[in-house]
């Protein structure tokens, strides 16, 4: 549930626990992981085995990893910050605190934790990303309240006439392409009331539709370097050390790697919801 943003709107929107997403969705991904992995090895296997078999530049080494901590007390106390963070996620469901409240918890600790910098770390929130989530929600209740969404949801359902497998399979494919083009975060928003509609107007199950949705948006956003927030940040970090990541080559090996795991999605949720 914590894995990527999308998956907490869905679950905090829907009531899923961090179990319900592990139990749904937990063995789908290790599957697609370990299909990447192969995937990628073939894409990629001359390009390793030259930088292999590339002759050491003078002394050049990798860095000791604790050469990275200046502060060893302010360290382990984030570490523990962060294990308790991942202990409530895990647990929340036992507890009865909610996903915001304990993202506020690790916002409070963090702030106490390095109070001499509190204000430096407030000032480097991204701040227009919350004000667009804020007006975001806010549009997406008003098409809620004025029927837009209902009547989307009527389309999707009289144009699958009620099959659960038709519904799937476009909640799948569509939140993985839009999600591609648009940022999955705002997409999965939109879409949870569209799901709620449409098990109100045609009885598809609501769980096998959020799954799918799930899986849609997560998995969507890796399409494109613009789909998910982490593929924005890795493309950033990337070009600051000197390797720049065109649309082009992204979109050249990450795009045909997208298809193909939301096609082993499909096949994954036509065998078990459908």
């Amino acid at each position: 549930m914590s894995g990527d943003p999308p998956n907490i709107i869905i679950g905090t929107g829907l009531g899923y626990s961090f179990m319900d997403f592990i139990e749904n969705t937990g063995l789908i991904a290790v599957i697609c992981l370990v299909v990447s992995v192969i995937l990628f090895y073939f894409m990629f296997r001359k390009t390793l085995l030259k930088s292999q078999q590339a002759p050491a530049v003078g002394d050049a080494k990798y860095p000791e990893p604790k050469e990275a901590i200046h502060n060893k007390k302010a360290f382990f106390t984030n570490v523990g910050i962060f294990l308790l963070v991942i202990f409530l996620l895990v647990t929340h469901a036992q507890t009865g605190i909610s996903v915001a409240f304990i993202g506020f918890i690790a916002a409070i600790l963090s702030l106490i934790a390095c109070h001499k910098k509190a204000l430096h770390l407030i000032k480097k929130l991204d701040w227009q990303t919350l004000l667009f989530f804020f007006g975001l929600f806010i549009v997406v209740g008003g098409l809620e309240e004025t029927g837009v969404l209902k009547a989307l949801a009527n389309y999707i359902g009289n144009f699958a006439s009620g099959s659960t497998i038709i519904v799937l399979t476009i909640i799948l494919w569509i939140s993985a392409f839009a999600s591609a083009v648009v940022d999955n975060i705002p997409f999965a928003a939109t879409m949870i009331p569209v799901i709620v509609s449409i098990t109100e107007t045609t009885g598809v199950n609501l769980h096998s539709q959020a799954w799918a949705l799930a899986l849609g948006t997560d998995i969507g956003g890796n399409g494109t370097p613009i789909g998910a927030s982490a593929n924005v940040v890795g493309i950033s970090i990337a070009e600051k050390e000197g390797y720049r990541i065109s649309w082009g080559k992204y979109c050249k090996y990450a795009l045909p790697t997208m298809i193909l795991m939301i096609g082993i999605c499909w096949v994954y949720i036509t065998l078990r919801y459908a």
